[in-house]
């Protein structure tokens, strides 16, 4: 702008006389209102753009919100809809345990009578349990026993637990105490109503089980008779 402070116009007066200083300064004008009216025209141009820009991603983000709203009230009505499910299984699953405890009751009292030589006193093998370990060949085992009769003492015996099926291509029998460390101790059961006796067992590499054979012995003492309780099933895992 050290150009403008140069300009004197006096001389600029004396030169061009006052009709074409008069012309000179109107131009001059007319340029900076011409220049100043195509800058602000541009620079509202470039607001009104940038606004409308901005107006479109807002309307984009508002957009996006009302979707993820959506999708949130989506979400939390199938998750309402889900712990309903869950609640219905869980009590039909209830309802399904409690009729096929009724049923095994039911079975239990036609064996006694049909099958007296699977009852021994009272005393039945519920249910008998393989189940695979991590480790290869390695099984833990749960026995259930229960006493059907609701006596005032308590039965007192032992398990033995064997495994038949083949060993190199032959028939074998492996007997729990040849593949577990657990005890006689550890077999025994003495109870009343019922009891879960469980260990854990390794059979060899090369041994194909197939069947179990589990047998509940009642040593005779003053206040119960010998008995021996067999049940035999084939192999499977739980």
């Amino acid at each position: 702008m050290n150009w403008l402070a140069k300009i004197n116009l006096t001389v600029v007066t004396e030169r061009l006389g006052p009709f074409k200083s008069a012309l000179f300064l109107l131009i001059v004008i007319s340029i900076c209102l011409f220049s100043g009216y195509r800058f602000g025209n541009y620079y509202h141009n470039y607001q009104e753009t940038t606004l409308n820009q901005q107006k479109t991603r807002l309307d984009e983000l508002y957009s996006t919100q009302a979707k993820q709203v959506e999708q949130i009230h989506t979400l939390e009505v199938e998750l309402v809809v889900e712990r309903l499910a869950n609640q219905n299984s869980q009590s039909t699953l209830k309802q399904m345990a409690e009729e096929h405890y009724q049923v095994k009751k039911q079975l239990a009292f036609y064996e006694k009578v049909m099958a007296p030589e699977k009852d021994a006193d009272g005393l039945i093998i519920d249910n008998i349990k393989i189940m695979a370990t991590q480790s290869p060949n390695h099984y833990r085992f749960q026995v259930v026993l229960v006493q059907q009769e609701l006596k005032k003492r308590y039965v007192k015996g032992y398990i033995e637990l064997a495994f038949e099926g083949s060993l190199a291509d032959k028939p074998k029998l492996i007997k729990l105490s040849e593949v577990s460390s657990l005890s006689k101790k550890d077999r025994s059961f003495s109870f009343k109503y019922f009891q879960v006796i469980e260990g854990e067992f390794t059979l060899p590499d090369n041994f194909v089980p197939e069947k179990l054979s589990l047998s509940a012995i009642l040593p005779k003492t003053k206040w119960q008779k010998y008995y021996k309780l067999n049940k035999n099933q084939p192999w499977s895992l739980g």
